[in-house]
């Protein structure tokens, strides 16, 4: 296992799940008094396991018809035009 790669992976797919949907979605389950902690965490980690199989088969099969660097511009300016909307929606009402 390449220790650098799972640390990065790792630390970018923490902060970026941090407030997120999902970790508000799982707090609120797990708020409802008669919801089992236990069955609302593995609920939780397996939904995020299961997105993230589905990111990796994505990607691999990206990998083997797209240019990297065509992806990586795609990728990018994806993330700005969503910051970008992001912004526009926060300061439009």
């Amino acid at each position: 296992m390449d220790l650098k790669i799972f640390a990065t992976v790792f630390a970018t797919v923490f902060l970026a799940e941090l407030g997120d949907k999902t970790q508000l979605a799982t707090l609120l389950f797990s708020a409802d008094k008669p919801a089992s902690k236990w069955t609302v965490f593995a609920g939780s980690a397996s939904a995020l396991v299961v997105a993230a199989g589905i990111g990796v088969l994505a990607g691999t099969w990206l990998a083997q018809h797209v240019n990297p660097k065509q992806l990586q511009i795609v990728a990018g300016a994806g993330f700005i035009l969503i910051g970008a909307w992001t912004m526009r929606s926060a300061f439009a009402g």
